[in-house]
């Protein structure tokens, strides 16, 4: 069975994303992992360095400002990283800059990769996620956080990334996928405020024009933690590879869950989830097989 990551990143260092931790967390799992390496202004390309050169294959690449709207580049680079990948590959597994998954599921995704490799049926696997947000103790506990995504794929030729890189489709048409245990956790939301702030603007640009981000995104120094509706104390662990950037934290954050803003409409539904476990009106960019 040939497993093969891809990723995409630009400017890691200036941002602060975890991408050595995040392709470090796929490689136990991977014969090794494509890195669509954007035109950075940082030493993106050293940082990638200190990675195995055998597993890593790394591709130069430029972003191209005509996608800038809607996130569409990010979509772009992922599937410059995923176009890269052999015919002879059986599964795919995918993580953004800020993603790392937990080693907890390793045993998991190896067992259902071999169980379902020649049941064409499966497409791929959901991963569930952990939004931590504000510092490595606290994570998103609202509905604006998304539940679970497609991160591990059945290769084919046909398969795009879709809209802002959050999916996949096939010939434009949604993966049928079944849902794993496994844990990813989403670090996007865990810098230091100042770098925060820098994401933040930089981010928007890919999102908006200048006009709307000049509206949109205050001009202070400072990202503003305190402005998140509602979060949970994390009493799990983070992934091995995430430990020392955890024990490193070196800024200050803390929130009262007691002091939860969300409206009666909110609340009702997210009673419905913790309930059941169904969320209402959830966005699915995928056919669930049961």
């Amino acid at each position: 069975m040939k497993v093969v990551g891809f990723t995409f990143i630009r400017n890691a260092i200036k941002y602060d994303y975890p991408i050595v931790e995040a392709i470090q967390s796929i490689l136990p799992l991977c014969d090794y992992v494509v890195v669509a390496l954007g035109d950075s202004e940082d030493n993106t390309s050293a940082l990638l360095n200190s990675l195995p050169a055998d597993k890593l294959k790394i591709i130069r690449t430029t972003w191209d400002q005509a996608l800038r709207e809607g996130g569409r580049v990010l979509a772009e680079e992922t599937n410059k990283a995923f176009r890269t990948i052999p015919p002879d590959t059986d599964w795919c597994i995918y993580i953004q800059g800020d993603e790392v998954l937990h080693e907890d599921g390793y045993q998991e995704i190896m067992d259902n990769m071999n169980r379902y490799l020649n049941d064409k049926e499966v497409e791929g696997f959901l991963l569930k996620y952990r939004h931590f947000y504000g510092s490595y103790d606290y994570i998103g506990d609202s509905r604006r956080w998304y539940r679970r995504e497609i991160r591990i794929l059945r290769y084919s030729k046909d398969i795009e990334s879709w809209r802002d890189a959050q999916g996949f489709r096939k010939r434009g048409k949604k993966l049928r996928v079944r849902l794993l245990q496994a844990h990813m956790h989403h670090y996007g939301w865990v810098k230091h405020p100042e770098n925060q702030q820098q994401k933040q603007l930089n981010f928007n640009k890919w999102w908006h024009d200048d006009e709307w981000v000049e509206k949109n995104i205050a001009p202070v120094d400072q990202f503003d933690y305190s402005l998140v509706n509602s979060l949970k104390r994390f009493y799990g662990t983070h992934p091995r590879v995430m430990q020392q950037r955890v024990d490193k934290v070196n800024w200050q954050f803390s929130f009262d869950p007691s002091r939860q803003r969300t409206g009666i409409k909110e609340s009702f539904l997210h009673w419905i989830e913790k309930g059941i476990g169904f969320r209402p009106g959830e966005y699915r960019n995928y056919k669930l097989l049961k």
